[in-house]
């Protein structure tokens, strides 16, 4: 699903316009993008956690070829799915 059949498809469900919508669905990446950066946790019982962690800096070797390259550390994002979400998905395979 595409970000615009997304803001459709909550249009729909919340008797929105598409453009209130789309406005509203922006913020909230944007918050939640601003919180992630900033080292917080974003949490929505039943859906999910997003959360960084911190990598070290590595080695690793290129599939295919000997070269061995450096990574560098960085922060990466996250993501513990919540019961609710892991049960509804289930359900529907």
């Amino acid at each position: 699903m595409k970000k615009a059949e997304f803001i459709q498809a909550v249009a729909e469900k919340a008797g929105l316009s598409k453009k209130d919508t789309e406005a509203v669905l922006d913020a909230a990446l944007e918050t939640i993008t601003e919180a992630l950066s900033e080292g917080k946790s974003v949490s929505f019982i039943g859906f999910g956690t997003f959360t960084t962690a911190e990598r070290a800096a590595r080695e690793a070797k290129v599939p295919g070829t000997d070269r061995i390259v450096k990574v560098p550390a960085t922060r990466v994002v996250k993501f513990k799915v919540g019961k609710q979400l892991k049960e509804a998905v289930a359900k529907s395979s």
